[in-house]
């Protein structure tokens, strides 16, 4: 049986919300999911850089909470 990882990318909008999309593993299938709306693509390779990808494009979502 596979093992199942999550890691999340979240980004801020430019009005202080928070956005996560949350990076699922199973063996060697990613699927991603926008908490905020819903959005879910599979995704072998770079999901994170997808994920990044559409928090800004759809939210416009460019604050990254890790930076300083």
């Amino acid at each position: 049986m596979p093992q199942i990882d999550t890691s999340e990318v979240s980004r801020w909008d430019q009005h202080g919300r928070r956005h996560v999309v949350r990076v699922r593993r199973t063996g060697v299938q990613r699927t991603i999911s926008c908490e905020t709306c819903d959005w879910r693509q599979r995704a072998q390779f770079l999901p994170w850089l997808k994920a990044q990808e559409h928090l800004v494009e759809a939210h416009q979502a460019t604050v990254d909470p890790t930076k300083g």
